[in-house]
């Protein structure tokens, strides 16, 4: 029976965490190998898949739907999808009896070692991050989001792999080698993988933490300082492109500088607050005008 009363977030998360642990079964042979093999045309001939990351990523989304779809409605969920490619979030998840929304990205990691992963992006620290309110390149307001979650997804790439120039028929289906193996899912709150730097190079998207046991445990930088932290940390995180074109120096670029930026502004506030507060009683509120 769906329970129709109000879901909270953890409670979305243990649910969606428990269903996680099947999907490895429904993607990969007993053998643990990807179930895909390839693309075939109208005339039954194989095309070997790639191993590039976006390929496999957007692959494995078109598997795990699905599985989502079954998830929400055992659960009592209407499942949206994102309406455009790189819109926020992939699924919308929203609850029949409250109407609850939770956002869940798929993202997927490939290891490079036995404990690390090569990483993720965790989306965009600007935008629809910044103005909660805006719908711009997000299906729903980030700030009417109950929770913000990824299903996550680690897998090895295989060392032996389909020369991607030649073709293949049915009969050779079995002969043809999956580009990965070894799946780990896992559910976790965006904030509690996150790092403190961006996903890559100078780009505008949160990293996530590449330590697998972080990643399964939900023991990113900000697990333990909490949501807050993160969102206040990475709403005025500026690359170093983004500081040059404001001209301004830029406040922070780890979480040591964070904490450094930030204490210098309370001691500076606490130091001159009863200045302050008699200027704020002295002056009059200014009405802004509304823009055009």
């Amino acid at each position: 029976m769906r329970n129709l009363t109000a879901m909270t977030a953890n409670e979305f998360l243990k649910e969606l965490q428990a269903h996680a642990a099947s999907f490895a079964k429904a993607v990969a042979t007993n053998e643990g190998e990807w179930i895909i093999k390839g693309f075939i045309d109208v005339y039954q001939r194989i095309y070997t898949i790639s191993v590039d990351t976006k390929i496999v990523s957007k692959v494995l989304e078109l598997l795990l739907f699905p599985m989502f779809m079954e998830f929400g409605k055992k659960h009592g969920f209407r499942v949206e999808l994102c309406p455009q490619q790189n819109f926020y979030p992939d699924l919308t998840f929203i609850h029949e009896g409250s109407g609850r929304k939770f956002a869940v990205d798929i993202k997927s990691t490939y290891r490079i070692s036995t404990s690390e992963v090569n990483g993720m992006t965790l989306g965009a620290f600007t935008g629809y991050f910044r103005n909660r309110e805006s719908s711009k390149n997000t299906k729903y307001p980030y700030g009417e989001y109950a929770g913000h979650l990824v299903l996550g997804v680690i897998y090895s790439k295989c060392d032996d792999v389909a020369d991607e120039r030649k073709q293949f028929s049915l009969a050779d289906l079995s002969k043809i080698p999956s580009v990965i193996k070894d799946f780990q899912f896992f559910a976790q709150p965006k904030f509690r993988i996150a790092s403190s730097r961006p996903g890559s190079g100078n780009t505008k998207n949160i990293g996530s933490a590449t330590s697998v046991e972080q990643l399964i445990a939900g023991t990113g930088s900000f697990a333990e300082l909490g949501e807050q932290v993160y969102d206040d940390y990475w709403m005025y995180y500026l690359t170093r492109d983004m500081a040059e074109a404001l001209k301004v120096k830029r406040p922070y670029a780890n979480l040591k500088e964070y904490v450094e930026y930030k204490k210098r502004g309370i001691e500076t506030l606490a130091a001159h607050e009863k200045e302050i507060m008699a200027r704020a009683e002295q002056e009059k509120p200014v009405k802004e005008e509304e823009p055009d």
